[in-house]
């Protein structure tokens, strides 16, 4: 029989004591650095108080220092830019609001502060526009013939020709033409021959017949000088020739030779370029600084050498266009040498006077879109945001409406950082009055409500706190490394070693000595 050993043949790891903590050598880096973090804000927190209290020592004036000028006010202890002074101050002026800034002589002239004066002055307006050149609609016409015929000859055979006033078109011919010539040498000779008689009636009704035939070649646009030559020649004209009424050139042409045209058919459309027209646009606000007769210049955009044509303002078109919401203006302007082409851009100026106003310049005006203001430039240094109303802009210039009067200063350049340290007063003062007892009036912590001397609960008339048992409390497990730990707090003296760690057999690498014992169970009871 063999007996099979009760006890293992590895040796069993040491229990740690009661009441004690193994500490493992993978956490002792991370209670480490706990503890260095510990320290360091315990350094820094007393750092901080330390400076608190030399910067109150430091601001409190001794008596043996020179004369020191006194910061007062909500925001005396805020300290903005450098250079720059929050709050009022011993020279503050005594129209100086909440928001003034104080901005020493050195700090202006380094950010480049420059003021200008509210005054009277008279305001001109430009307005700058785009044009299009356009023909002059009282300059141009139409070419018609009263009576209906062929086209025998054509003068002017392309479109953009420059003709001359009096110069032939073209020729038709018109059997109405030939047969009432007919009849006004006709009425010629029966008042050559009648006009003698002693008959009232006759004489008459000859001179009737002569006149209504002369009329009639009159209205089919037969010249006094051709009647004429009919009535010396006696001879019948063919065709009939049509001349042109202006200088200017064919923007149309609708007849050829042979073609036969009736009086409704334009067959030409002429145009004087000697005054062209500009079609300008300007916005519904300016038409009250317009009116007809006013000066008015054109510039070229293509024109290196900046040449403008004077003109004068002689119609305002009396719609809006829907589209655009502008008002078309009309500037005449002389066209010698028919240098000006129609449908050429221009750019229109028209100058307008609105006489003397109190106005301040637009560099000046800060324009928040709701809001306009202005930075008044007070007496010893100090600045403050103030809120304006204006009219509309001119060059240079707003009209003052309110809020300015004429004398005051106000900052024309670097306002805007006046304008910003301005408002972080202002947010200064609104996160001190949210918050209690945070008003440093006078750049210490004296604003700070804080309790002196303060009685214990039982004299106060409360109940007194709980005791707590300290003796009953464990010290912090694992604060103990090795004997070096920090004074002040309980931990183990003496840590127990840690156990070695056994790896587990490999059975595989052992191979029995002999054929296993084999066991008889026929002994052991049940």
């Amino acid at each position: 029989m063999i007996e099979i050993p009760t006890e293992s043949p590895f040796p069993e790891p040491a229990r740690p004591r009661p009441g004690k903590r193994r500490i493992d050598r993978e956490s002792r880096p991370r209670i480490a650095a706990y503890v260095g973090v510990a320290v360091v804000s315990l350094a820094l927190g007393a750092g901080g108080a330390l400076l608190v209290v030399g910067h109150d020592k430091s601001a409190t004036p001794s008596s043996s220092a020179g004369p020191a000028t006194a910061t007062t006010g909500p925001h005396a202890g805020h300290q903005g830019m450098a250079g720059m002074t929050a709050g009022a101050t011993g020279n503050q002026p005594a129209e100086a609001g909440n928001k003034a800034v104080h901005i020493s002589p050195a700090r202006q002239q380094l950010i480049g502060v420059r003021t200008a004066t509210v005054t009277q002055r008279t305001l001109d307006t430009t307005i700058r526009t785009v044009g299009m050149l356009a023909y002059d609609e009282t300059r141009m016409a139409q070419i018609h013939t009263k009576i209906a015929g062929w086209v025998e000859r054509l003068y002017v055979d392309y479109v953009g020709k420059f003709v001359r006033r009096g110069q032939p078109l073209f020729t038709v011919y018109s059997p109405q033409l030939v047969s009432t010539q007919n009849e006004y040498l006709l009425a010629l000779r029966a008042q050559k021959e009648l006009g003698s008689s002693h008959i009232p009636e006759v004489r008459a009704s000859a001179e009737s017949l002569l006149s209504a035939t002369r009329r009639r070649l009159s209205l089919w646009d037969i010249t006094d000088q051709q009647i004429e030559q009919l009535k010396r020649t006696g001879q019948v004209r063919r065709s009939l020739t049509l001349y042109s009424p202006f200088d200017g050139v064919v923007l149309e042409r609708n007849t050829f030779e042979g073609q036969y045209i009736t009086p409704e058919l334009t067959t030409f459309k002429l145009a004087d370029l000697s005054t062209i027209w500009v079609i300008g646009q300007i916005f519904e606000y300016e038409i009250p600084l317009i009116k007809i007769g006013q000066d008015a210049e054109i510039e070229f955009p293509y024109d290196q050498a900046g040449r403008r044509l004077k003109g004068k303002i002689t119609f305002i078109y009396p719609e809006i266009d829907p589209q655009t919401r502008r008002v078309k203006v009309r500037v005449e302007f002389p066209n010698p040498g028919f240098e000006l082409k129609p449908e050429t851009y221009v750019t229109v100026l028209i100058r307008a006077r609105a006489g003397k106003r109190l106005a301040v310049p637009k560099e000046a005006v800060i324009d928040t879109g709701a809001k306009r203001y202005v930075i008044v430039a007070l007496p010893n240094g100090y600045f403050e945001p103030r809120e304006i109303e204006v009219g509309e802009p001119t060059d240079d210039y707003f009209q003052v409406v309110g809020g300015l009067v004429e004398g005051d200063k106000v900052v024309s350049s670097a306002q805007f950082l006046i304008d910003s340290e301005s408002n972080l007063e202002a947010a200064m003062k609104a996160m001190m009055m949210s918050m209690p007892g945070m008003d440093m009036g006078g750049g210490s912590m004296e604003g700070m409500e804080m309790p002196k001397n303060q009685a214990p609960p039982e004299k106060r008339g409360g109940p007194p706190p709980p005791q707590t048992d300290h003796s009953k409390h464990e010290s912090m497990p694992g604060m103990k490394m090795d004997g070096e730990g920090m004074e002040g707090m309980d931990m183990p003296e003496k840590q127990a070693p840690a156990p070695k760690q056994v790896p587990p057999p490999d059975h595989a690498q052992h191979e029995p000595a002999g054929p296993e014992p084999k066991m008889d169970h026929a002994g052991h009871g049940q």
